[in-house]
């Protein structure tokens, strides 16, 4: 396989972390597949999580009213962002697949890995209503979730206290980066490895550095194409009746998200839909 360039996005505070131990693996064996491994280590680099006027280095499109997503919009086109939004944007489109190492926060990323998003994938060069999901700016690119939790795999299933982890992982693995165009792999789950014996842990980290063999090759997760959408404000950006229709013999919804009030689709958010 032709070499790939790969951005991992990493927020943990600690060297010492399980989270870092899994980034020593990723770098350490997509570098031997003869990839290039770009690593923003957010702590590392303090970078700045909050979204304020600093972003704009330049002058202001609106001065009487500051609008985030307008006035960074405005920047990018003029190449008035500040230097650290530019870098990562760099990265993003040097990369052909953006890895994001994390432990899960309260159902989310950590706050500075938020701020990333919030910061670095802006208006304009990541998304428009023009250039989102299947037909996004980074259609071309892939991108996945690897992640540590606190919790044991059976606390996130459906019958589970904490729900379905597919319902936690839609708002961003759809509603961020799919909706920026990226495709996107099954995420990386390691299940508590906090209270995990060492032989475990070892197994995780093994059967990680396994999948990273073949990462390259996935399929990507189902998610629904634009095409099946009426994208004009006259028809609210839903699905076409015909579509509807289509549907109703289904057992269950078509994602996660448009489950059009049926049973949703297993696992539609972290494994490979077989299509009908």
């Amino acid at each position: 396989m032709a070499s790939k360039t790969i951005l991992i996005v990493y927020a943990h505070q600690s060297a010492g972390s399980f989270n870092a131990a899994i980034l020593d693996v990723t770098v350490r064996e997509l570098t031997d597949q003869g990839h290039r491994v770009i690593v923003s280590d957010l702590y590392a680099m303090r970078f700045k999580a909050d979204a304020t006027e600093e972003d704009i280095v330049g002058q202001r499109k609106d001065t009487a009213l500051f609008q985030y997503g307008e006035e960074t919009m405005h920047a990018w086109m003029n190449g008035t962002l500040s230097d650290d939004i530019k870098e990562e944007q760099c990265k993003i489109e040097e990369a052909d697949l953006v890895i994001f190492q994390f432990p899960l926060y309260w159902f989310s990323v950590p706050a500075i890995m938020k701020g990333w998003m919030d910061r670095v994938l802006t208006q304009g060069f990541a998304f428009s209503l023009k250039n989102m999901y299947n037909r996004g700016v980074f259609k071309d690119k892939k991108a996945m979730l690897s992640f540590t939790t606190g919790a044991t795999e059976t606390m996130f299933r459906p019958d589970g206290i904490n729900g379905d982890i597919n319902i936690a992982l839609w708002p961003l693995q759809n509603g961020t980066l799919h909706f920026c165009g990226f495709e996107i792999l099954a995420p990386q789950i390691f299940w508590c490895p906090v209270h995990c014996p060492t032989q475990g842990r070892t197994a995780m980290l093994d059967g990680w550095s396994a999948r990273l063999k073949g990462l390259m090759a996935e399929k990507p997760l189902t998610f629904a194409p634009c095409e099946l959408f009426d994208l004009s404000f006259k028809g609210g950006f839903r699905l076409w009746p015909k579509v509807k229709e289509e549907l109703e013999t289904k057992p269950y919804g078509l994602t996660t998200g448009h489950h059009l009030w049926k049973p949703l689709p297993p696992d539609n958010q972290t494994k490979v839909q077989e299509k009908d």
